[in-house]
């Protein structure tokens, strides 16, 4: 809801005036499940584009890292605004004493419903204990200050798009540690035919968060991963100029693959397909091929 009142403040500003609609999508009315218990793709969109496919509703709002990479026939991206911070962060009771994730004592109990957290976690420190969390920001924030769990990881953008910043014990910076492709960025979905909307959402394009994020969900869409599979990715700004920056793991991190390579901003999605292509030869399709069998719907093998 803060996102997408982000959004029509930005319309107001344009003149346009827009009706928020709300609606609770299946991943929230399933908040006590795991998501990767829940199995299935559009978790937190499918209600919200079945009512845009119907013209119940002229355009919605997504985290972009929410959004399958294969949008359904009729609908596009029409805006992306500028990106928040992509990283992930580390939230720990304010009993531990702990200021990184480095800090975190031997069997602390760490809090995420990601895989790729998951896993990333479980490569870096072993020895914790991770547990599924669920919830929006608050719920997993008073989880940690109850003692549910001794810390979790989130997307700093929900907790900065909050006022909630403040709850940062430590950020998890990349690229040894890589968020959701698309993390931090919001999507405007809307019907492909609309041109009158099309052109009004048009002005709230950010387009360097574009060009990132292209390249990114390419890696993923190369990857046919989703929220089943531990994959994250980011594009980087360095001075030699933009790097895409991947990684696939199993669910207990205990086999890790990385690469990274350059992304020209004309031709954004080439980086991430490039990338994807030199993890399966590195034999990210043997890992993909496992993970097929552990989830609840089956991950295609890339060609």
């Amino acid at each position: 809801m803060r996102q997408a009142r982000q959004v029509a403040s930005l319309l107001a500003a344009r003149g346009v005036e827009a009706e928020l609609v709300p609606f609770k999508t299946a991943g929230d009315k399933k908040a006590d499940q795991p998501l990767r218990e829940i199995g299935a793709k559009g978790l937190f969109t499918h209600e919200l584009e079945a009512a845009l496919i119907a013209g119940r509703v002229d355009c919605c709002v997504h985290s972009l890292k929410d959004l399958p990479t294969d949008s359904p026939p009729g609908l596009t991206i029409a805006a992306q605004l500028e990106r928040e911070d992509p990283r992930d962060v580390l939230v720990v009771n304010e009993n531990i004493d702990a200021e990184s994730l480095a800090d975190l004592p031997r069997g602390s109990r760490v809090g995420t419903s990601s895989l790729r957290r998951r896993a990333q976690l479980r490569a870096a420190r072993p020895d914790l204990d991770v547990v599924d969390l669920r919830g929006n920001v608050p719920t997993r924030v008073r989880k940690v200050d109850e003692g549910q769990v001794h810390a979790a990881i989130l997307a700093a953008a929900g907790l900065r798009r909050l006022d909630a910043q403040g709850r940062i014990s430590a950020w998890l910076d990349a690229p040894e540690w890589l968020p959701a492709p698309g993390q931090g960025a919001i999507a405007v979905q809307a019907r492909a035919d609309d041109a009158s909307a099309l052109g009004i959402l048009s002005t709230l394009h950010h387009a360097p968060t574009g060009v990132a994020t292209t390249a990114e969900r390419a890696f993923l869409a190369a990857l046919e991963g989703g929220c089943q599979v531990p994959i994250g990715a980011l594009v980087m700004e360095t001075s030699a100029g933009l790097v895409l920056h991947g990684l696939i793991a199993d669910v207990e991190g205990r086999r890790v693959l990385r690469g990274s390579t350059s992304v020209d901003a004309a031709h954004p999605a080439d980086a991430g397909m490039r990338l994807a292509s030199e993890l399966l030869q590195k034999g990210a399709g043997e890992i993909l091929a496992v993970l097929r069998g552990l989830a609840a719907v089956p991950v295609p093998q890339p060609e």
